[in-house]
């Protein structure tokens, strides 16, 4: 059995897993403005609540650059204090076993790679849109995570004026003053203008699945977070964005689709070992 935490600025989620399955889940809002500590000290009370006697790995995805064989996050978002903490050798000295830390992103792409939708694809790209963009990046059925695990942070690519992130995820909306959510159910009401922005975030959103056949034609590319569940919404201008894309035998064989799979990234971290 494996303990898996999935760490947000917003909340810490955690998770026994087994077998490719959740057997008992925690959440809890994340102490993210606090001191380095504070937020580790509070890691470990949800570990120590969690953890029995059957568990022999922790698995960990976090939202930041990692130095996976050391273990060490840095920079993690929308956690300003946690510029560098050495979270594998501090949870390794506390609980006795093994801890795996790495990507939040990657975790995903190897969650719904293992146990979703994408294990008929052995090269794979899994994309998280939603409070920003991400992608963990499946090479041959092996995670390919790059210097730090920086590969797959594809919403910092420039574009128009600033970067992807700003025109594929909530940023988008922020800049009309509102939200996916309250677009997407505008949309369902028939609301002309709410289709019409799900038009132009599809366009955006082409632009970038553009670049990642450039950059690593996948077999298919697997959309998570917040946003996928509108994917109706924006699939045909997404597609339509994307026929100018040259080399059709790659664009007429890449599968895009969204994922249902739940705690997807719950489940990557256990597989982290």
């Amino acid at each position: 059995m494996r303990l898996s935490i999935d760490l947000g600025g917003t909340n810490i989620r955690v998770a026994q897993v087994e077998n490719g399955c959740c057997l008992c889940k925690k959440s809890v809002p994340c102490k993210a403005t606090e001191a380095a500590e504070v937020v580790v000290a509070q890691l470990s009370e949800l570990i120590r609540e969690m953890i029995t006697p059957e568990v022999d790995g922790i698995g960990i995805g976090v939202p930041s650059i990692v130095d996976a064989n050391r273990g060490i996050v840095y920079n993690v978002a929308n956690i300003p204090s946690w510029k560098e903490v050495h979270l594998k050798e501090i949870l390794e000295k506390e609980f006795n076993v093994a801890v795996a830390v790495n990507n939040d992103c990657n975790c995903f792409a190897l969650g719904v790679n293992l146990y979703g939708e994408g294990r008929s694809y052995a090269d794979l790209v899994g994309i998280t849109l939603g409070t920003g963009v991400g992608a963990g990046i499946l090479v041959d059925r092996h995670l390919y995570s790059g210097n730090y695990a920086g590969a797959g942070e594809i919403g910092s690519l420039p574009y128009l004026d600033s970067d992807f992130e700003h025109y594929c995820s909530s940023f988008f909306f922020k800049r009309y003053g509102t939200s996916g959510a309250e677009m997407a159910e505008k949309a369902a009401q028939g609301n002309a203008q709410a289709l019409e922005m799900w038009q132009q975030f599809g366009h955006h959103l082409g632009q970038l699945m553009k670049a990642i056949l450039f950059t690593y034609a996948p077999q298919a590319i697997v959309i998570g977070g917040g946003i996928a569940p509108a994917f109706p919404l924006f699939e045909q201008a997404m597609h339509e964005a994307m026929s100018d894309y040259p080399y059709k035998l790659i664009l007429d064989k890449v599968k895009i689709f969204p994922s249902t799979l739940k705690d997807a990234n719950l489940l990557g971290a256990s597989a982290l070992f």
